[in-house]
């Protein structure tokens, strides 16, 4: 993990609280997601230059597909932002499943 994603992982793990519990590198089917909240359904990909180059916006778009017919959602963010802003997007969107 990059010190942003590990910042970010640091973050998740302190909203069990919540009730919310997040997974780090969890392997559905043949993907592995970033972070993944199964009580929300959520499905959290950290994204930054590479997935706008290449083929990855395709890629990308598959994935998130594959997992919205198996229910899951997917939230793209970028962890270069304001960390509490990205910690406060994440659990927002978890807790609105």
């Amino acid at each position: 993990m990059t010190a942003p994603e590990a910042r970010l992982w640091i973050s998740l793990k302190g909203h069990r609280a919540a009730g919310l519990k997040f997974r780090r590198q969890h392997p559905p089917g043949p993907y592995v997601l970033d972070f993944y909240c199964d009580s929300a359904k959520l499905a959290v990909e950290i994204d930054g230059f590479v997935h706008a180059t290449d083929d990855h916006p395709q890629r990308d778009a598959a994935r998130d597909a594959w997992l919205a017919a198996r229910g899951v959602r997917t939230l793209r963010i970028d962890v270069r932002d304001d960390p509490d802003a990205v910690v406060a997007t994440v659990v927002a969107w978890a807790q609105a499943s």
